[in-house]
């Protein structure tokens, strides 16, 4: 292989176009080229990873065309390999493949349930539908453990706050990925995303764990998907200065990405950065010093640069005066055709577009995701046992909040012969949403309202007019019951509420686990992952780990 070829192996960027030969000006001002295939060719890129924004992703057949169509333009050409293709289907809040693919509750959601199986069945219909489309990779398991509260990022995408649930589920996610999907799982964000109020989307997070800390809680996930045999880890944009005191990034860190993930933890899989148009990676060097101080400090693959001349010019230039060693670039290019050979994809990088409706939203996977999700609806609080629902023939049910879980939640009660309007408030109710939702309540025998991140008032709701919703629909007197649609530390604000359940997501397939709830037709098992803080007491805990609720 020619340098060219080599260095391009380590570059994940995204294209534009729903197809091979699709013609967009994106990709003339971001590559030079117009089409995903000339873009593939120029650069003999060793990855590509969809995602909707980038008009990937219209229909499952659609993205196996378009999978198909990629890999043919890779192996003809240059170093004659097949591409990574990789996507975010974590499942729950952070999916590119939409219906009719199988979409379940999200990981904090499955940590609930506490059910390992059902977790590694997750990963395994994930992966089986993803590799059906011409996805090899996910970018998933979430490893990290969420043990604050007003973490803006990771949240519900994290099993919960126990580092040994965390590493349960992660490991059987991992095993899910490759044994059963026989796709590369990718355990992310090391060394670990869990205790932070900054969003490395926006900025740069500061971990003030110690090394023990760091040890007790964030570790041993990633620790047990290595030993799990994850193929991949994705690296974190955040500042650990008890492993690294030099204030780089974990994705720039030698002591970091060498020193303990190589080193210590003794894993020589494939290390990939999280995306370098990220400001947390990008505010401390500039672009094109960031992807060579990643390979400098040990990661092997470049995922979306935000300049990709720059970074794919920079690494070139690395090479030829000698700062980035030939030994060095072989050593991360030897890992990525190490996967690429030895998972089957260079034997065959194609899919069968013609099987993929036999695979994709099957009724035995859309099945397995109810009987999944029916496990992880949490019940926190029934105390004048509103629930479970005795709504007969003829009564009426008011279901207001935020996201398209009204409507969804809505058709579950109209389902069993409720009559019930819905009303989407959004994550910041306007006056006149917050009065037309009082005189619905007013006339419905029962409200249902869901709440979504009503703890962050500093970015979701600032004004707390969801808070001042479920005050208003409180005072009517009337049956209120609040669904928290997201994180379940919204109860902490709601310390008035009788009757309060967590979904952990606003999804079709959740809605319907929680009326199955709501209506005592499952009676709920599962125990938060997590503990909720009071807001008004600190160093209280309103609710411990492991609680919940059942009939």
């Amino acid at each position: 292989m020619s340098v060219r070829q080599k260095v391009g192996q380590l570059f994940v960027t995204r294209v534009y176009g729903s197809a091979p030969d699709t013609v967009d000006s994106r990709n003339t001002a971001d590559f030079g080229v117009p089409t995903p295939a000339d873009v593939v060719e120029k650069y003999h890129l060793g990855g590509i990873c969809y995602f909707t924004v980038t008009d990937n992703v219209v229909d499952p057949p659609q993205v196996a065309r378009l999978s198909n169509g990629l890999q043919r333009v890779a192996v003809a050409s240059g170093a004659e390999l097949p591409l990574l293709i990789s996507t975010d289907q974590e499942g729950g809040t952070i999916v590119r493949i939409g219906p009719p693919a199988t979409q379940f509750a999200g990981n904090m959601a499955l940590g609930a349930s506490r059910d390992v199986k059902a977790v590694r069945d997750t990963a395994a219909i994930l992966g089986q539908e993803l590799r059906a489309i011409g996805i090899n990779q996910d970018n998933a398991p979430v490893a990290d453990v969420n043990i604050n509260p007003a973490n803006p990022v990771i949240g519900v995408r994290s099993f919960g706050a126990d580092p040994n649930l965390v590493s349960r589920m992660t490991a059987a996610q991992v095993k899910g990925f490759q044994r059963d999907a026989k796709i590369l799982a990718t355990a992310k964000h090391f060394p670990g995303h869990g205790d932070t109020a900054v969003d490395s989307h926006t900025g740069i997070p500061i971990i003030t764990h110690s090394r023990e800390q760091w040890e007790a809680i964030d570790a041993p996930p990633f620790k047990a998907a290595i030993r799990a045999g994850v193929g991949a880890i994705m690296t974190g944009h955040l500042v650990f200065p008890a492993l690294d005191p030099s204030g780089d990034p974990a994705t720039l860190s030698y002591p970091i990405m060498t020193g303990i993930l190589r080193q210590e933890l003794g894993f020589d899989g494939l290390v990939t950065t999280d995306a370098l148009d990220m400001q947390g990676v990008r505010d401390k060097y500039g672009d094109d010093r960031v992807p060579v101080l990643a390979l400098k400090a040990g990661v092997d693959l470049l995922l979306l640069p935000p300049k990709f001349d720059v970074a794919y010019d920079a690494v070139l230039e690395a090479v030829d005066n000698g700062e980035i060693s030939e030994i060095r670039l072989n050593e991360s290019v030897r890992r990525i055709l190490t996967w690429k050979y030895t998972s089957g994809l260079v034997r065959n990088p194609y899919v069968d577009v013609d099987r993929v409706a036999s695979i994709v939203g099957t009724p035995a996977h859309l099945a397995r995701a109810d009987h999944i999700t029916n496990k992880t609806t949490t019940l926190i609080k029934n105390e004048v046992s509103v629930l479970p629902l005795s709504l007969r023939q003829g009564s009426t049910a008011f279901v207001c909040g935020s996201g398209t879980g009204t409507q969804a939640l809505a058709d579950e009660f109209e389902n069993r012969n409720v009559s019930t309007t819905p009303l989407n408030t959004g994550t910041q109710p306007t006056d006149a949403d917050i009065e037309t939702a009082v005189g619905q309540a007013r006339i419905a025998d029962v409200t249902v309202v869901l709440t979504q991140r009503a703890w962050d008032t500093n970015n979701t709701d600032p004004q707390q007019r969801q808070q001042l919703l479920v005050e208003r629909l409180l005072a009517t007197a009337k049956p209120i019951v609040v669904v928290a649609v997201r994180d379940p530390y919204d109860i902490a604000h709601f310390t008035d509420v009788q009757t309060f359940l967590v979904s952990y997501i606003g999804n079709t397939v959740a809605m319907r686990a929680c009326a199955q709830v709501l209506f005592g037709e499952v009676n709920p098992t599962a125990k938060l992952p997590v503990a909720i803080p009071s807001v008004t007491e600190p160093g209280k805990t309103l609710y411990p780990l492991g609680w919940g609720l059942s009939y």
